[in-house]
């Protein structure tokens, strides 16, 4: 059987979503793991259990668009300056870290906390 267009696009969706759940469970310390495309759109994206988002809604669509552009915009380096590896935001209450594939941006938040934050990455980029 062919797959549509529709059916290929759940597929992924889903698969980025078991990503995000197998990133929240790497550690405790992970507050927030999803998926945003180029455009800043969330395709996914998984809040720890019992933990209250930091963000309003308006400000997780801002931040999300921000983090977007900067993406889309540093695609334009990486003949010069190489890959992209990870990308971290140094926050007082939290750190955020960007990984970058394909066309879509991981995003995940961790408490401020949280030691071995290397090791974490380098989880999280096992994972995806």
């Amino acid at each position: 059987m062919v797959k549509t267009p529709a059916d290929k696009w759940k597929t992924t969706i889903a698969k980025y979503r078991k990503q995000c759940q197998k990133i929240i469970g790497i550690s405790k310390g992970i507050r927030y793991a999803g998926v945003i495309n180029n455009y800043g759109r969330t395709l996914t994206g998984i809040v720890q259990p019992n933990l209250k988002p930091l963000l309003k809604s308006e400000q997780v669509k801002n931040e999300f668009f921000i983090i977007s552009t900067l993406m889309s915009l540093r695609k334009e380096t990486v003949n010069t300056v190489g890959k992209l590896e990870h990308v971290i935001l140094q926050h007082q209450k939290v750190t955020i870290v960007l990984l970058q594939k394909n066309d879509v941006t991981f995003y995940v938040s961790i408490n401020r906390k949280e030691k071995n934050l290397e090791k974490i990455i380098s989880l999280i980029k096992k994972e995806i």
